[in-house]
């Protein structure tokens, strides 16, 4: 799973005399690294399960890479993998809100949006979920908890595998879908697929894009729009060996949330390969 989100902050003693002021969160002391590339100032806060954002100044650092990275050779930049979109947390029924109010009134994030069990469940289970960001959506927290319903949802599963609230999938940020999930498959990551029938109708859904529905259709990729625009997305399977972490890649045309269209059809695709688990 992933344990460390790390946040860059410009100056440490302002970081975490800002983060004390509120009084909701104590971080961890300040440590100081010297390294030959310069001095690194470390310290960390708590969140949900296990998972910690340490908080790293890099204001005397030369280095392009933190201390204790190694740059490597290899063909991942071709991929078209720009950064990390955002983040995605699981947490334990009834937890979310609680999570939301840590994030919003001990480190100053925003609501961005929210959506219940009624804009994303199945005859089977559901879930609910809201979005906080911070500085202008420089950061994006969508954290989700388990709803009601006949039968196990996919977010008390992976509560279940993981043994521990923590990071569903982290979605990574590309200017060419099409481009991008093409490399990965040949490389040999597996996506989520989606009904042919999903794509019959999709303009009419949707809007006009300018991707060819059929190219989008081979390759399973998701479109949804919001007000500003739309965005496309695909989901892979689990990267383990538990229904738990999976990443998601997307691109965006002008959209800067989420469409609860795409996140209801993540929620049904996930689903299909739950029941495949014997786990719904």
């Amino acid at each position: 799973g992933v344990k460390d989100i790390s946040f860059i902050v410009p100056d440490m003693d302002a970081t975490v005399r800002g983060i004390e002021e509120r009084k909701l969160i104590k971080p961890a002391k300040v440590q100081k690294i010297k390294t030959d590339n310069g001095t690194v100032l470390t310290s960390s806060i708590p969140t949900f399960g296990e998972t910690v954002h340490s908080l790293v100044d890099l204001g005397e650092y030369e280095s392009d890479l933190p201390p204790g990275f190694v740059e490597i050779e290899d063909d991942t930049k071709s991929k078209g993998i720009k950064l990390v979109d955002h983040i995605v947390g699981n947490v334990e029924e009834k937890k979310m809100d609680d999570w939301v109010n840590y994030y919003i009134k001990g480190l100053g994030f925003k609501q961005l949006m929210s959506f219940d069990d009624k804009d994303i469940s199945t005859e089977y289970s559901a879930l609910q979920s809201k979005v906080v960001e911070y500085n202008n959506r420089k950061i994006v927290f969508p954290i989700n908890e388990p709803a009601w319903g006949l039968k196990k949802s996919q977010i008390q599963e992976y509560l279940d595998y993981y043994k521990s609230p923590g990071v569903q999938h982290i979605a990574f940020l590309t200017d060419n879908i099409i481009d991008t999930v093409t490399k990965l498959k040949k490389a040999g990551l597996e996506f989520l697929t989606t009904p042919s029938a999903y794509y019959d109708d999709l303009e009419e859904r949707v809007g006009k894009i300018r991707e060819d529905v059929d190219k989008l259709r081979d390759l399973d990729i998701l479109v949804d729009r919001d007000e500003y625009g739309y965005l496309l997305q695909i989901f892979s399977k689990p990267i383990g060996d538990r229904p738990t972490v999976f990443y998601e890649i997307i691109q965006r045309r002008g959209a800067i949330s989420f469409g609860k269209g795409n996140f209801k059809s993540l929620f049904e695709s996930i689903e299909r390969e739950q029941a495949k688990r014997g786990n719904l």
